[in-house]
């Protein structure tokens, strides 16, 4: 059985989303970062850069952090939601590789820099809040010329930006004059498999 080591974070969404979708057993294990576990040595030892999601898969004692690389190895591994070769897999490392280099950074950004308890920095808030509406207008257009971001199918591209979709508000950002990509979030955040990861990753900042 997997174990996922995770809080209710962006990151953390996306494999517990992919192991709900391929019905793989897996254990959730919860790493509350609000209150620093994310830094204790038991934690440190799994993962030395003291971020959340950690994947332990048993069958090959398999460690894997990273959401992006965890994605990509559980679909690889399952023969699902990645294509095998060619141009719609190459389209899918390029929506993987956009949202690492260029959604994740912008918006986790935006929200630190936005935060009521941090001293204002007027010129960092307008530079990443306005970066992170750049590239959500960039996913909005993307998603006006194809059913899913990478495409016409349903992959592992789409369940990686749905993270930040998700806490889309930490970052100020709206989907309302964005109607695609509103309509690509309702029908992912629709998905059984989706409720059912949210719902469990919820559950950890309640308890």
């Amino acid at each position: 059985m997997y174990e996922l080591f995770a809080f209710a974070t962006p990151n953390s969404i996306k494999p517990a989303i992919l192991l709900e979708e391929l019905a793989l057993p897996w254990q959730l294990r919860g790493i509350n970062i609000r209150q620093g576990e994310q830094n204790q040595d038991a934690f440190l030892a799994l993962n030395p850069n003291g971020k959340v999601p950690v994947l332990h898969d048993p069958d090959n004692e398999m460690v894997l952090r990273e959401s992006a690389a965890i994605l990509v190895y559980l679909a690889e591994k399952h023969a699902n939601l990645l294509p095998s070769g060619g141009k719609p897999r190459a389209r899918v490392f390029e929506q993987l590789f956009f949202h690492a280099s260029a959604v994740s950074p912008a918006f986790g950004q935006a929200g630190f820099f936005t935060r009521p308890a941090h001293e204002p920095q007027p010129l960092a808030q307008a530079r990443f809040n306005q970066e992170a509406i750049r590239v959500t207008r960039l996913l909005e257009r993307q998603l006006a010329a194809t059913r899913w971001v990478a495409g016409d199918e349903y992959t592992i591209a789409d369940i990686a930006h749905y993270g930040w979709m998700w806490r889309r508000q930490f970052a100020g950002i709206s989907l309302e004059e964005m109607p695609h990509l509103k309509h690509w979030f309702e029908t992912l955040s629709a998905r059984p498999a989706v409720v059912r990861a949210v719902a469990k990753l919820n559950a950890l900042t309640e308890n």
